[in-house]
């Protein structure tokens, strides 16, 4: 797939650990080792990264890389959904669970070598409010606690691990609950709840956590909601949340569904999407977008 069609890599230097510039040059060497004349691009902060995609777009790129995070690689797909042009992975944040559900490997070379040698399948994406998400979705602890944490990041130069389990306390005193009224499968629920997790098809569970997905092309999303109570409770299920890992079923409402309506008697609430957090209108319309987006991943395995 290298020699058909022109590749732009983007990289997003905020990611992880970040990159130097020089680096630009050594990956365009490895990605012509593969057989690959790609354009690296190296961008300085998240916004960045959209104008980034929409030029190489319009200079009729045919595959676009996202290096870094989770959060990059959902922006990246954000202009790539619903269009055949594929989507490329560099996992280089620091959870990339993207990449590890669909088995993308996370050594850059042997990620280079997927891109470069690969094969295309379709996947889903979650749509929230017209905002296109890849992993998940989340109301309630969750966007507080991003939040506080990036405030304590820049107003008191916390390192990031320390920020957050300042930021974990400070939401658990809150103790923030929603109530809420559900809409899915013709039904209306009232519920509430402090946690409220809408994921891209279903994440698996073994044994205590759940942090995987078998599929992310089974046309579903999957929405789970706390049923645990008390500040420590809702604590230690934010701190597994945060790292990708809830607690048991036995604390979660979990349902699947194609589409789903929260509403609240607020007008706006927080809603985090692959970790960013935006505030967007009640209702918050979600949906299932099954085959939207077209991603590069390691070839299939010979038969048995």
């Amino acid at each position: 797939m290298a020699d058909a069609a022109p590749v732009s890599v983007i990289i997003n230097s905020t990611s992880g650990q970040g990159c130097p510039p020089e680096w630009v040059q050594e990956l365009e060497q490895k990605f012509l080792s593969q057989g690959v004349a790609a354009q690296v691009v190296l961008i300085q902060s998240g916004e960045q990264i959209l104008d980034a995609v929409d030029r190489s777009l319009q200079q009729g790129a045919r595959t676009v890389v996202a290096g870094g995070g989770d959060g990059t690689v959902s922006a990246v797909a954000s202009r790539l959904a619903g269009s055949d042009v594929a989507l490329g992975v560099l996992p280089l944040g620091t959870l990339n669970h993207f990449a590890k559900d669909l088995h993308i490997p996370l050594d850059l070379d042997e990620a280079v070598q997927t891109i470069a040698h690969g094969r295309e399948i379709a996947v889903d994406a979650g749509e929230v409010n017209g905002r296109l998400f890849i992993n998940n979705s989340s109301l309630g602890l969750y966007p507080d606690i991003v939040l506080d944490r990036e405030r304590q990041q820049r107003r008191l130069g916390r390192g990031k691990w320390r920020a957050l389990l300042a930021a974990c306390l400070h939401v658990a005193r809150r103790y923030p609950v929603l109530p809420l009224r559900i809409d899915l499968n013709g039904k209306a629920y009232d519920r509430r709840s402090a946690f409220v997790f809408i994921g891209n098809n279903e994440y698996k569970m073994e044994g205590f956590e759940i942090g995987e997905r078998e599929t992310l092309s089974a046309g579903r999303l999957s929405l789970y909601l706390t049923q645990r109570t008390g500040r420590f409770g809702l604590l230690r299920l934010a701190l597994r949340a945060l790292f990708g890992r809830l607690l048991q079923a036995r604390d979660f409402e979990m349902v699947t569904a194609a589409a789903l309506a929260v509403n609240t008697r607020h007008k706006q609430m927080r809603v985090a999407t692959d970790g960013e957090v935006t505030t967007m209108k009640t209702p918050l319309n979600y949906r299932i977008r099954p085959g939207a987006l077209r991603v590069i991943v390691p070839p299939a395995p010979p038969p048995a």
